[in-house]
Parts: structure tokens; sequence; C-alpha cells
């Protein structure tokens, strides 16, 4: 039994490489909040498929929390 046969042999079930996109089969930039197990790649491109939302600011002022006490 050579390197290359020994090297992945053995299972993975934890780390990043355990876990991949259901979409495209992506290992990398997996999103495993809520369940949805999908790159960030494909969550771009099927969010509003999924139901999520893009939350835009009513305006770009930042409010300062010291003015109120």
């Amino acid at each position: 039994m050579g390197h290359s046969a020994v090297w992945n042999s053995h299972p993975k079930t934890y780390g990043p490489g355990s876990r991949a996109c259901r979409v495209c089969g992506n290992v990398h930039a997996v999103i495993r909040k809520y369940g949805l197990m999908c790159c960030r790649q494909c969550f771009r491109s099927n969010a509003k498929e999924i139901g999520f939302l893009k939350v835009i600011p009513l305006d770009n002022h930042s409010i300062d929390l010291r003015s109120t006490w």
C-alpha cells in the first residue's frame, strides 16, 4: 500500500473537508448556519429562492450611544 492510498484511506468526519455544499459540492466557504450547508457563491445566487432578504439601512449615519446617556 503506497503513501497516497494510506493518506486518503481514513474517512473525514470532522474539519472543513468533511462538510460540502449540497448544491455544487464545494468544500470551501460552506455556510452551516441554520442548516444551510451551501457555499457562499451558491447562497448568493439562491438567497431569494430560499427566503432571505437583503436588509438595506435607511440612513448611513452611525448612532452615537454616548450622547443618549
